[in-house]
C-alpha cells in the first residue's frame, strides 16, 4: 500500500484535499526502492524506472485521489497553467505549477530535493501547487502562483511546504545568494538564510524554507504551514537527488472536494 503524508495545515478549509507521496509502499526496484529492500514509490516518467512500476505506482496514489492527478512538464521556471487544461488527450504542458477552481482537479508537482508548495484560499475556491527548486524560488514562481490564484477570485491565501532539502544539507555557491538579493525587500533577511560553510570559501547551505516564507510574505501569504521534512537527511522515507544521484521522485498534490 502506498504510503502518504497528510499535510500537518492547521488552516487547510474543510472543502481542500492535499497529500504528499514518501518513497515506501509501490513497486520500482534497484535505486528506486524504498531504500530498505522492498519496492518503491517511484512516480517519475523521466528518471529511468521501468514505464510500468511508474504506472503501477501512480495507479497506487491514484486510488487515494478524486482525480488523475494534473502532471505538468517541469523546468525550472514560473510558468503557471489550470490544472483543468492538463491530461490525457491534451498537449503536455510545460510548467511549473498549477492552479485549480474546479471539484475533483489534482493539482501536482513532482520533486527529489526541490521544494513542493501547496496552496489553498481560505474560502476553498481556489487551489494551486508549485515546484520550487532555487532558480524557480529566486525567478518568482511562488509568487506567480499567488497571482493566478488571485486572478481566478482567490481571497485570503494559505500555503504549506512540502518534504524538501534542508538547511543542514543544501549546499551552495556565493552566486545563489547574489541571485537572491538581487531583488530582495529584505536583505537582512534573505542574508541569514544563507549560513556560511566553515572551511569552504563561497559556500553556503541554503534554507529553502525560510526564502519560501519570506517571499511568499511578500506576496500577503504569511500562513504558512510544514517545512518541517529534509528529504537529503531522511533515506527512509524520501527520495533525494542530491544524496543519491540517480533518484526516484515524490509528488505533493491538492484538489478541491
Amino acid at each position: 500500500m502506498a504510503q502518504l503524508l497528510r499535510p500537518d495545515w492547521p488552516q487547510l478549509p474543510a472543502r481542500v484535499g492535499a497529500l504528499a507521496t514518501t518513497r515506501r509502499g509501490g513497486v520500482s526496484g534497484g535505486p528506486y526502492d524504498d531504500g530498505a529492500g522492498g519496492g518503491g514509490l517511484n512516480l517519475g516518467m523521466h528518471v529511468g524506472d521501468d514505464p510500468e512500476r511508474v504506472r503501477a505506482n501512480r495507479a497506487l496514489v491514484r486510488a487515494s485521489l478524486p482525480g488523475e492527478p494534473a502532471w505538468i512538464s517541469q523546468v525550472h521556471g514560473v510558468a503557471v497553467v489550470d490544472a483543468a487544461s492538463v491530461g490525457p488527450g491534451q498537449p503536455v504542458r510545460v510548467a511549473d505549477a498549477s492552479i485549480a477552481t474546479l471539484p475533483g482537479v489534482v493539482c501536482a508537482v513532482m520533486t527529489a530535493d526541490c521544494l513542493p508548495v501547496l496552496f489553498a484560499d481560505l474560502d476553498g475556491k481556489v487551489v494551486g501547487a508549485a515546484h520550487a527548486g532555487w532558480r524557480g524560488l529566486a525567478d518568482g514562481v511562488l509568487g506567480e502562483t499567488v497571482r493566478a490564484m488571485r486572478a481566478a477570485g482567490a481571497g485570503a491565501i494559505t500555503a504549506w511546504l512540502g518534504p524538501a532539502i534542508g538547511k543542514t544539507r543544501f549546499e551552495v555557491g556565493a552566486d545563489v545568494l547574489e541571485r537572491f538579493l538581487v531583488d530582495a525587500v529584505e536583505p537582512a533577511a534573505v542574508a541569514a538564510a544563507f549560513a556560511p560553510r566553515g572551511g569552504q570559501g563561497g559556500k553556503y547551505l541554503a534554507d529553502m524554507n525560510a526564502l519560501a516564507r519570506l517571499l511568499l510574505a511578500r506576496d500577503g501569504v504569511t500562513e504558512v504551514a510544514g517545512g518541517n521534512d529534509c528529504t537529503a537527511s531522511d533515506a527512509s522515507r524520501f527520495y533525494s537527488y542530491r544524496r543519491d544521484g540517480v533518484s526516484g521522485r515524490l509528488a505533493s498534490m491538492i484538489w478541491l472536494n
